[in-house]
């Protein structure tokens, strides 16, 4: 349940105690994946919801139980309202939240948010979008994951209209639908979503940094101090693109015969991936300062994606100060500048990426410049103007009221 009193720590030091009470929300942030689940999603959400409670407002955080241990010691929340779970279809290892409208309704009942937002579209959002219009509540949500775009790649390609005909009918329902790039928001409406807003991805920059570097790491993989390594971290999943990736390192083996492929994550194209490469290094799921070290430990950085919304992925190599070789689309076409601070493939166009990535690994100095410029450019997407955005979208939607009071007294100042 929400407490009855929200926090004390201020989001702006120069603004009054009667003014941060009324700018703080109770927002009840719904989602069917949150670390220690290993995805995109889970990682943004998890930075938002730490972000929004920086800055004050009171989150309550429904998602399913955990199906696997968090870090030792690790104390949940006092918040947070964990449910049950089930396994995606089609999809070995992930979960999604059940259906749960009454328990919602009745949570919500009992004490009422500001605001509902909505993070995924399984049951579980599902379940929160109705219990929340039940109750007269302001809900927003995000478009997060291209499910559409992923049923080709499960033998469902007959359930792509039906998919996203869903898709738009559940975000239409919501006050505001937050996307993370122009382009995506772009091509949302085009498809007949509406009210949507362009609220960013940020990345840790801290955590993500060319000195986590680690010879040691570098010797274990068999490689030395002058050998390129050349890395790809995310799910092994069909939508991923993969048999691009190996067709790439292939093409970077023949100019240069030293290079090592660096795999990290996991999935059912595990052993497609060894059979085509079996000297890769297969590193498993990482995880915070090991997931650091792998980035900033590589020298290139490859993904062949055509399915991501954003692509968190792309900004935590470049933070890493890695070169990123990636296809014009997602977080890619927004941040980088072909040949300047990465290398841009057309979209879909499989040869133009292979080459390009194998004239980059054959450039060292080339590459390397390349990296310390993405590194630059990552240094501006940290958390704090992103959740700020999401923060004064989230306001506008709960309280319409204080926008426009905001508004009159900028204009009786200015008349002044």
């Amino acid at each position: 349940m929400l407490p009855s009193t929200l926090s004390t720590t201020p989001s702006n030091t120069q603004a009054g105690p009667a003014a941060l009470a009324e700018c703080r929300l109770r927002i009840a942030y719904v989602t069917e994946t949150y670390p220690p689940d290993v995805n995109g999603v889970a990682t943004t959400v998890a930075s938002m919801v730490e972000g929004l409670r920086r800055r004050g407002h009171s989150v309550q955080l429904v998602r399913p139980r955990p199906s696997k241990a968090g870090a030792p010691g690790a104390v949940l929340p006092p918040d947070d309202v964990l449910l049950g779970s089930l396994p995606v279809p089609f999809y070995p290892g992930l979960r999604m939240g059940t259906p749960c409208r009454g328990r919602l309704q009745t949570l919500w009942k009992q004490q009422m948010p500001d605001l509902v937002h909505i993070a995924t579209e399984g049951p579980l959002g599902w379940s929160a979008l109705v219990a929340a219009r039940s109750l007269g509540l302001p809900v927003t949500s995000e478009f997060r994951t291209n499910f559409h775009a992923y049923s080709a790649h499960y033998g469902i390609g007959w359930l792509h209209g039906a998919i996203a005909a869903y898709l738009r009918h559940f975000h239409n329902r919501t006050q505001q639908t937050m996307v993370p790039t122009e382009a995506l928001r772009r091509e949302l409406e085009a498809r007949g979503l509406h009210d949507l807003a362009v609220v960013a991805r940020g990345v840790d920059t801290v955590r993500f940094d060319p000195a986590h570097r680690s010879e040691a790491l570098r010797a274990s993989w068999g490689v030395g101090p002058d050998d390129a390594v050349v890395l790809s971290v995310g799910r092994l999943a069909p939508e991923k693109n993969l048999e691009i990736l190996v067709d790439a390192f292939e093409a970077i083996r023949a100019r240069v015969p030293g290079a090592r492929l660096v795999v990290v994550g996991d999935g059912q194209l595990r052993a497609r991936i060894r059979e085509r490469c079996p000297d890769a290094v297969m590193a498993g799921e990482r995880t915070g300062g090991d997931l650091a070290a792998h980035y900033a430990s590589a020298d290139l950085f490859l993904f062949p994606s055509l399915t991501e919304t954003f692509g968190n992925v792309t900004t935590e190599a470049m933070a890493s100060g890695l070169p990123v070789v990636a296809f014009d689309y997602a977080a890619a076409a927004k941040l980088i500048r072909s040949g300047e601070n990465g290398l841009l493939a057309p979209f879909d166009d499989s040869a133009a990426f292979i080459e390009g990535a194998a004239v980059l690994a054959g450039d060292r100095s080339r590459a390397r410049a390349i990296g310390r410029r993405a590194r630059a450019t990552a240094c501006a997407c940290g958390w704090d103007a992103v959740v700020e955005r999401l923060e004064a979208v989230m306001t506008r939607v709960a309280r319409p009221e204080r926008i426009l009071t905001e508004n009159d007294a900028a204009k009786a100042k200015f008349a002044a």
